[in-house]
């Protein structure tokens, strides 16, 4: 083949860079010339105007070509092939279209700044001139050669080799004859190496179940929202002064069917609704859906940042979900996870040969912890590819909010790292600049781009002003979780009642910084697995104090400053440690401790729903006030929530021994009522407490005028409403 043109034989080694240059139509001279590259082809013809024009084979290859008059056929003609096998085919030549990507979505994608990227890059059906087909697009600054590859050509690289744009590493390719439900991937060849990998799309909306890795070309989705009366009132709700209580949920073991296979989104979605919505709960948090090779990951290890698991249906089927959910007044939060992503050979892991969108250097690039890999968050592109998968999951499933994972090691270089194995920042310092700058545009461009939409960090350490506005020097976030305020509280319930009066601090501490964030106390999925225990089976004692001890634990958690979250199975005390390859033991309602708890969930959502002094103030000072938080010897709380002339009074004891004759002092006289009670024998507790209103006596106590005498109840708490 050594009288090839260097670009035909480039072509034929599938190793051009720009196909178009060789392939399709060209003038040269007088004539029209039309090559195509048809491997496995026996024989091939161009449609002219006036029938088959024969092409003719070069060099004894797959690359054909006709030559002549250049009227006779028509500016987007069809090609006629018969393959070894006899087969005919005809189809419109890929390479007699123009380029389809426009200038200014490039030069945004190229300065970091294009919100919708993912409205160009990957594969979407098209119709131009009149010819349906699929544009694809992708994003591979290092590969000499890009092709697209699936069924419709044998997965053969060399058939449907892409067109570069310019100097900015994208490639794309009109395909005609294509429709939604392909299977397709990327084939790239390294431009130094000459390695040739095949990748699935990372802008892929919708892929293969598990174990197969093809993305499926996707038709843009007609589904019928009727959620608009909750996103108008989402935009206007005043979400810092509003309750929130968060179920969060792995929606592959929440529930199974009957043959223990996994339920759809559509089956999962109305037995959710008819399970949170009487629990009172006013989100869901579901663990990430986004598509994930391994079940065991939960999600964390996410290949498809664009794409809705196809364990569980149609991405349509996901919309279902949460429009449902909306039209139950009932808020969908989805865990993402931009932190990091999975070393697999098929997805992002050095997408087109080398470190693309994980930093080349090891002691920036990987997790030594979970063996994944860091996304490079100074690279516009890897910016605009997050920032682009949050815009996508708001603006296309109207997700109310975006849980953000492990943003404490995105926010330091030396994360979980021994000394020598991490590099400082260009100060020298351990901040990683380029994560936080990248986590103030992420939370920028969510609060102006979806009035009402909110963000979530989960993130431990005491990094300040996490759910601070950038414009205040703050990383963006709505909330934070406090992480600080769970282990403390679980260390203190942990312990035995008898030692519990010297760990008093672990109760207190908390509030010292309460409101430097705008916090989530939560209970999560990480603190019933790995060994943890179940929350119940932290609890110590026999059985009658572990459940008081929970309903002591949630009674806490639900009247203490900040939102709520409960992982799914603590709302009903599961008795053994989370197990994703099994569903909740839902049995355990049938028994009445179990019963109880249930009730005392449901219970506490609408007491902190229905109650401002509860939730308006959760994130301001103005909102809580010590009664007495120094009575360490009996293990005693006792704290004011108000807001504004609403207030209730909450007395906790942390002991098995009850307190008969219990004064309080109070901050206002009056008469008070008893609004709760977690001892109750509605709860299966032993039933002490006072029934009737209590009326404030003139007798001062806890540096009160006034106070009120009950009983307190054992391993209990007790909240008393001043009425009006």
């Amino acid at each position: 083949m050594s009288e090839l043109p260097d670009a035909h034989r480039r072509i034929l080694e599938a190793r051009h860079h720009d196909p178009f240059t060789v392939l399709g139509r060209h003038q040269e001279g007088d004539s029209m010339v039309i090559r195509a590259l048809l491997p496995g082809t026996a024989e091939a013809a161009v449609e002219g105007n006036d029938g088959l024009l024969p092409m003719t084979r070069l060099y004894n290859s797959d690359l054909f070509e006709w030559r002549g008059d250049g009227n006779r056929v028509p500016l987007r003609y069809r090609l006629h092939w018969r393959d070894g096998s006899g087969h005919a085919q005809a189809l419109h030549d890929p390479y007699c279209f123009p380029p389809q990507l426009g200038d200014f979505d490039l030069y945004l994608f190229g300065e970091g700044r294009h919100h919708h990227a993912y409205r160009f890059l990957g594969a979407h059906p098209r119709c131009i001139d009149g010819i349906d087909g699929v544009q694809f697009a992708v994003w591979a600054p290092n590969a000499e050669r890009v092709s697209v590859v699936g069924d419709f050509n044998r997965w053969d690289g060399r058939c449907h080799p892409m067109r570069t744009r310019g100097g900015g590493g994208v490639w794309e390719l009109f395909i005609p004859g294509l429709q939604a439900g392909t299977l397709y991937k990327f084939e790239l060849r390294h431009r130094d190496s000459g390695a040739v990998m095949v990748k699935t799309d990372p802008y892929g909306r919708r892929f293969e179940l598990r174990p197969a890795t093809a993305a499926i070309v996707d038709a843009e989705s007609r589904y019928p929202w009727q959620d608009g009366d909750w996103l108008r009132n989402r935009a206007n709700r005043d979400w810092l002064h509003t309750p929130m209580t968060i179920y969060e949920v792995h929606l592959g073991s929440w529930q199974k069917d009957d043959n223990y296979h996994f339920l759809s989104y559509r089956e999962l979605a109305q037995r959710l609704v008819d399970y949170v919505k009487p629990m009172g709960f006013t989100h869901i948090e579901l663990l990430p859906v986004t598509e994930h090779p391994l079940d065991g990951s939960w999600g964390y290890q996410s290949t498809g940042y664009y794409a809705a698991t196809s364990r569980f249906g149609h991405p349509d089927d996901l919309r279902y979900l949460v429009d449902l959910c909306h039209q139950n007044g009932i808020g969908v939060i989805l865990d993402w996870v931009p932190a990091h992503f999975p070393r697999d050979a098929f997805a992002l892991a050095r997408f087109d040969g080398s470190p693309l969108y994980e930093h080349e250097d090891p002691r920036r690039g990987e997790h030594r912890d979970w063996g994944t890999l860091i996304f490079n968050y100074g690279r516009n592109e890897v910016k605009n590819f997050l920032i682009s998968s949050a815009v996508y999951w708001l603006q296309e499933f109207h997700i109310d909010a975006l849980r953000v994972d492990a943003v404490a090691s995105m926010l330091y270089l030396d994360y979980s790292r021994q000394p020598g194995d991490w590099l400082p920042n260009v100060y020298g310092g351990r901040e990683n600049l380029e994560a936080i700058a990248f986590l103030q545009e992420l939370n920028s461009v969510v609060h102006e781009q979806f009035p009402g939409a909110l963000t979530m960090a989960e993130e431990s350490t005491a990094w300040p002003m996490v759910s601070r506005p950038v414009s205040m020097g703050g990383l963006g976030f709505s909330m934070k979780w406090n992480m600080g305020w769970m282990n403390d509280t679980l260390n203190y319930m942990h312990k035995e009642p008898v030692h519990r009066a010297y760990h008093h601090d672990l109760l207190t501490f908390g509030l010292l910084y309460a409101f430097s964030e705008n916090f989530i106390l939560p209970f999560s999925h990480d603190e019933v697995v790995h060994g943890k225990r179940s929350m119940l089976d932290k609890m110590p004692g026999d059985d009658w104090q572990r459940f008081a001890n929970l309903r002591l634990l949630y009674t806490y958690m639900y009247t203490m400053p900040g939102k709520k979250l409960l992982f799914m199975g603590n709302e009903f005390g599961q008795g053994r440690e989370w197990d994703d390859d099994h569903a909740l033991d839902w049995y355990l309602l049938e028994r009445p401790q179990h019963q109880g708890v249930h009730r005392l969930v449901g219970d506490l959502n609408r007491l902190y729903r229905e109650q401002r002094a509860l939730h308006y103030y959760d994130f301001e000072g103005q909102g809580f006030e010590w009664i007495d938080c120094h009575d360490a010897r009996a293990s005693l709380l006792s704290y004011v929530r108000r807001a504004g002339e609403e207030l209730v009074v909450v007395a906790l004891n942390f002991t098995p021994v009850p307190h008969h004759h219990f004064r309080l002092g109070v901050p206002r006289p009056g008469s008070y009522e008893v609004v709760f009670n977690s001892d109750s024998g509605y709860y299966g507790g032993s039933n002490i407490g006072s029934a009737g209103p209590l009326s404030s006596e003139a007798i001062p106590h806890m540096g009160r005028q006034w106070s009120v005498q009950f009983p307190l109840p054992p391993l209990a708490g007790v909240v008393l409403r001043l009425k009006p």
